[in-house]
């Protein structure tokens, strides 16, 4: 029997029992382009429902979890294209055979996928719900393995090859721990002995539950592979937010380091007693670039322990929602103001070295905060544009800005790219001209500036050590021609995205002479390693004199 009932827009809800006693066919419902907002409980009470096509009901918020409660049988098609609906029944839905969710962007997490027990195709919206069957259909087999092997044995050995051949067929074992007890549903044979000591009913057919418990199995039917659209693409493979396990592990350290150490560089920078100078300045803006590079390997990472082997069910509520555009807008400004720091802090160097003999052309403070100042907003604005539509942070799990499907997005990760380049590029002359400056024999330079130039150098190329491959990557992918996954583009993410965030507070701090007398001269204000903050005292008034 079918019922059509289409382009209403007067219709605001299915009540219950809307369809009881219509007929005692099989139904097949139309019930699309209408003004639905809702679907109450029992609104097919009493039909056996074949399909139901409920698409383009734009403003169809919501179908009750007991709106197939009551139904004789079915359904076997369920239509929600182009819906606002956010969630599907939890009940009702195990005979369903085909699920259309088409454009129903709203839809964002399905309901367990082991109460889709007959389903057969599934056209949804979102890549990472396909791959909820996949994880299932894995996890099924292997507890197969565990469960197979004393039942079927004994059974094998009892009856007849055809027997075997009838059976392997029609049966599959999978996980259904809710229920008291366990059916094998053979879907040609109504009633068939398999040799339990007694007949196996056909739950739809009989209401006497025959299965002895001593058999409590886990081997309710299922089907085979679901065949799911849109499948899995290469910027959301089916796996955690880190991919490898040994990242799992590897990211946490990875990020704590940065935040600690950075915490450390800042909070001796500000606290010192010393007079706030231009490359202190600069450093104090390095440090917190860095520290902003571990807030979100944090936050990365925490949502990966969260949602670690069941990540498809939170995929898209994390990509979409506003802890990914957090994440996103974190990675964004701190690698741009650290690569842009970093280049004031050479060109400053470098100025400075040039320069030597010319005070008055010394680079002042008031002149690196108004550099500083453009830089932020410059940052800022870069990290903005993709919570404004240009690009997008929700392209992959790790938020990264790695769309580039319209003209404009692409264009915002060329532009972004090739400025870390010209940076790298500024960075290596300022460089070779420094080198090149200090080995000159005419140039009368003091041991202080040679050793800031070696100290920078050696801080600049570890920084970039990281960015060159992962631009190089990104501006490959971008040209069609992408030489890595982003499963193994993870593993640049952890081990050497943040390694400049990481190796920053050492090279600066750690390894340094200067920083090293802040932090005794600080402790000593409590009481703690005054000998060696006297002795640092000693060799800065020494120094003075000197100079």
């Amino acid at each position: 029997f079918f019922s059509e009932i289409a382009d209403n827009p007067f219709m605001t809800s299915v009540p219950a029992n809307a369809f009881h006693g219509l007929c005692n066919e099989s139904l097949t419902l139309k019930l699309y382009n209408n003004g639905f907002t809702s679907i109450q409980g029992h609104a097919f009470n009493g039909t056996n429902l074949d399909a139901i096509y409920l698409h383009k009901n734009k403003y169809l918020e919501v179908i009750n979890d007991d709106a197939f409660l009551g139904v004789h049988s079915g359904p076997t098609l369920l239509d929600v294209s182009r819906t606002a609906v956010a969630n599907l029944p939890a009940k009702g839905l195990e005979s369903l055979k085909e699920l259309m969710a088409k454009n129903t962007w709203t839809l964002k997490k399905l309901p367990a996928v082991k109460i889709f027990l007959q389903l057969m195709r599934a056209d949804l919206s979102y890549p990472s719900h396909c791959c909820a069957f996949k994880s299932w259909k894995k996890n099924s087999g292997r507890s197969v393995k565990a469960l197979r092997g004393p039942f079927y044995k004994d059974y094998a050995e009892e009856y007849t090859d055809h027997t075997d051949t009838v059976y392997d067929k029609n049966t599959k074992f999978t996980n259904f721990h809710e229920n008291s007890h366990y059916y094998i549903f053979l879907e040609e044979h109504g009633e068939v002995n398999l040799g339990f000591g007694q007949e196996l009913k056909n739950p739809q057919m009989e209401d006497v539950q025959t299965f002895d418990s001593h058999y409590d199995y886990p081997v309710c039917g299922g089907n085979e592979d679901v065949i799911c659209t849109p499948e899995p693409d290469e910027f959301n493979p089916c796996e955690d937010i880190m991919g490898y396990k040994f990242l799992r592990i590897v990211v946490w350290f990875v990020n704590l380091l940065a935040i600690l150490g950075n915490i450390f560089v800042l909070f001796i920078l500000l606290t010192s007693h010393y007079k706030l100078t231009v490359p202190r300045f600069l450093m104090c803006n390095l440090a917190f670039a860095d520290f902003c590079m571990g807030l979100y390997l944090l936050l990365i990472a925490s949502v990966d322990l969260y949602t670690r082997s069941e990540y498809y069910n939170h995929a898209i509520e994390w990509q979409t929602g506003p802890g990914c555009n957090t994440a996103g807008f974190f990675t964004v400004f701190a690698s741009e103001l650290s690569v842009y720091t970093l280049t004031v802090i050479t060109l400053e160097r470098w100025y400075a070295i040039t320069f030597a003999m010319r005070p008055d052309r010394k680079i002042r403070l008031r002149h690196a905060l108004v550099i500083m100042l453009g830089g932020w907003l410059s940052c800022f604005l870069l990290a903005l544009l993709p919570l404004v539509g240009i690009s997008s942070y929700s392209k992959v799990s790790i938020c990264l800005p790695m769309d580039t499907e319209t003209p404009v997005a692409e264009a915002y990760v060329v532009f972004v790219l090739i400025c870390n380049i010209i940076a790298f590029v500024i960075i290596c002359a300022c460089y070779i001209k420094i080198y090149v400056t200090v080995r000159n024999p005419q140039y009368k330079s003091g041991d202080k500036d040679t050793k800031i130039a070696k100290r920078m150098a050696v801080l600049i190329f570890t920084d970039f050590l990281c960015m060159a491959p992962i631009s190089f990557h990104a501006l490959s992918a971008i040209m069609n021609k992408p030489l890595i996954t982003v499963t193994n583009s993870k593993i640049l993410l952890v081990l050497f995205y943040p390694l400049n965030s990481c190796a920053n507070p050492f090279l600066y701090a750690i390894f340094t002479k200067a920083f090293r007398r802040d932090v005794f001269i600080l402790l000593s204000k409590f009481g703690i390693c005054e000998h060696q903050a006297q002795v640092y005292r000693g060799q800065t008034i020494s120094a003075k004199n000197s100079s």
